[in-house]
């Protein structure tokens, strides 16, 4: 048991879709999975393990922003001997030919956070990149399921709220397609633990038009995400 979740050695599986929202990740177990467990309440986010077609497979949600998704990719990397973690969540679209309900996989992940300067001490800027197995492995489960995915550079932010559109509008110029808040520490600490990671993101606001899915577009545009993630754990790990 980790000082943040409470499963005990075994209760997890090897390969873990990691939404931010621990409310998803109990909608992910009630919807998806078959004989879901829930092994972990600790703080309130929840994690369950069940199996989808026939391999096992958990869920846990990781919280808002960086820091509290790099100590649940910490854990449980280290702690209960995790290989692979997907990241499934929403995102806002920057580039102008993204629309609400596409899918994005994240094959690298810029930051305005300092988390990595601290830990290269200012000498490296370090990119935060996807295991490219599991990247293309994603590409491959969308075009077979005719769900197409974008791949493409993400920003994982550090506020949700930002006054300044013009770096927004900057970010867009150099291809950066859409923004999140924890793909750079996900990406970052698996590449240390030598373990696989991924960022699958389903569009649920255009930033610069001011468009945002309703409650029916999001349930559908999510289920396409999740089962690419599913379909891609089972298939990657």
């Amino acid at each position: 048991m980790s000082v943040h979740i409470g499963g005990k050695p075994g209760d997890i599986a090897e390969r873990v879709l990691l939404p931010g929202d621990p409310m998803r990740a109990k909608w992910i177990a009630e919807t998806f999975l078959e004989d879901a467990v829930c092994y972990t309440q600790v703080r309130g986010m929840l994690g369950f393990t069940g199996t989808w077609k026939g391999e096992r497979v958990s869920v846990q949600g990781s919280g808002m922003g960086m820091p509290s998704a790099s100590i649940y990719t910490h854990e449980l990397i280290n702690e209960y001997g995790v290989k692979s973690v997907i990241r499934i969540g929403s995102c806002g679209a920057l580039a102008d030919d993204l629309n609400l309900g596409d899918v994005i996989a994240a094959i690298g992940s810029s930051t305005d956070s300092n988390m990595n300067r601290y830990r290269f001490e200012g000498v490296v800027d370090y990119a935060p990149v996807a295991d490219f197995g599991l990247l293309r492995t994603a590409v491959e489960k969308g075009e077979a399921a005719g769900i197409p995915i974008r791949v493409g550079q993400i920003l994982a932010a550090d506020t949700f709220y930002n006054d300044r559109p013009d770096i927004t509008d900057r970010l867009a110029d150099y291809g950066i397609l859409a923004v999140e808040m924890e793909s750079a520490a996900i990406y970052t600490i698996a590449a240390r633990y030598k373990a696989k990671a991924l960022t699958i993101l389903t569009v649920s606001d255009h930033i610069k038009r001011g468009e945002a899915m309703d409650s029916a577009q999001r349930e559908q545009g999510f289920s396409n995400m999740v089962k690419i993630g599913l379909d891609t754990a089972i298939a990657g790990a």
